[in-house]
C-alpha cells in the first residue's frame, strides 16, 4: 500500500509526482531542486544557494512525514557540472550528521527549472 505524503511547505510539483510516498516502512522523497515555495521558481543563486534550499524544502516534506534529516538513509545527488561537486557537498556536509547516510552523485545534463542540482531522498 502507498500513502501520499504532501505539504504546503514548498511548490507545487512542476510534472505529476509526489513529494514522497510511504510504503513498506520506506519513504521515497522525491527529488527538489531550489526552488522557492511561494512562487514555485527556482531561487536566484550559485549551486551552495540552490542547495541550502533544497535541504529547507527536504526537510518541510520530512516535517509533513514525522521525520528528520536524521531518518535519511540513502541520498541522491544530481549535478549539471561536477565542478559544482565541492560547493554542494560544503553545504551537504553541515546538513547532516554522523553516520552520513549512503549517497551517489551523478553528473545530468540538465535539470527541471534549469537548476544546477537536484537531491532526493530514501528514509528507513
Amino acid at each position: 500500500m502507498r500513502e501520499q505524503i504532501t505539504t504546503d511547505m514548498i511548490a507545487d510539483p512542476v510534472a505529476p509526482f509526489s513529494a514522497a510516498i510511504r510504503s513498506d516502512g520506506f519513504i521515497f522523497l522525491s527529488g527538489q531542486v531550489g526552488q522557492d515555495p511561494a512562487t514555485g521558481a527556482l531561487i536566484d543563486g550559485d549551486v551552495a544557494a540552490q542547495t541550502e534550499q533544497i535541504f529547507k524544502n527536504l526537510v518541510s516534506v520530512l516535517e509533513a512525514a514525522g521525520k528528520t534529516l536524521d531518518d535519511v538513509v540513502r541520498v541522491g545527488v544530481y549535478l549539471t557540472d561536477m565542478n559544482d561537486f565541492a560547493a554542494m557537498n560544503s553545504v551537504y556536509g553541515t546538513s547532516f550528521a554522523q553516520p552520513y547516510p549512503a549517497r551517489t552523485a551523478i553528473g545530468v545534463v540538465a535539470l527541471p527549472l534549469g537548476a544546477a542540482v537536484e537531491i532526493d531522498a530514501i528514509v528507513g
